[in-house]
This record gives structure tokens, sequence and C-alpha cells, in this order.
């Protein structure tokens, strides 16, 4: 019997000290782990009001990478869709506090309309 014991305590001692190297090779890492150095970059961003069945600014100028924000301020659905075939953009219907988000990546005029209500039209010039 004594030779059975001897195994299982060899083999407590050999897990242990495997468990022991793990760990060690686990949080060493974390330690050395250096903080991030880039600073998070924000992207710059506009707001177009829809309001009064109109897009306040109705004209914008932006830079390339700038985000636009169409939010619904008024209390029928409209939308923000450009013109340009294929459709860049398209909000698609937007209720009441409803935001449609788009980044501009390219520079070019990007006229646009509701498609609910064809007669308000505005314009994003991304330089």
């Amino acid at each position: 019997m004594k030779p059975a014991k001897r195994s299982s305590t060899a083999f407590l001692m050999l897990f242990t000290i495997i468990a022991m190297e793990l760990w060690c090779i686990t949080w060493s890492g974390f330690a050395s782990a250096s903080p991030p150095t880039s600073q998070p970059t924000t992207q710059p961003m506009a707001t177009v009001k829809i309001e009064n069945f109109t897009f306040e600014p109705r004209e914008l100028q932006i830079a390339v990478g700038t985000t636009v924000t169409w939010q619904n301020a008024d209390d029928v659905p409209h939308t923000a869709s450009s013109k340009d075939d294929p459709q860049t953009f398209d909000s698609g219907a937007l209720d009441t506090d409803d935001k449609f988000s788009f980044t501009f990546r390219k520079p070019g005029k990007y006229a646009y309309y509701c498609k609910v209500h064809p007669h308000m039209q505005g314009v994003v010039t991304v330089k």
C-alpha cells in the first residue's frame, strides 16, 4: 500500500508545480503589459435637424470623415435620402426623435431629399 501513497503524493506535487507555473506565466503577462500609447481619435460630427418640413441647415460644408446625423423633430415621418444613383445613403423612414447617421468618406457634393416630402431638399458638401 505504501507505493500507491507515494504515487498520489508525487502526482499532487507535480500538479501543484504545474499550476503555480501556469499562474506565474499568466499573471506575468499582465504585469508587463504596457498601457496604450495612442489616444482614441474622435471623429468630426455635424447635425441636421428635420423640423417644420425643412432640413436645418439646408446646406452643410464638412471635412472628409465627418459623420452627419439627421434628427427628425417633426410629428410626421421623414427620410434623408441621397439623390445620386446608386444612392450613397438612405435613412429609411424616421419617426419623431429618430436619428440617422452617415460618415462621408469621399469629397463631393451630396444632394439629398425627403422621399415622403420631395420638396424638402438639402446638400452636404464634403471637402
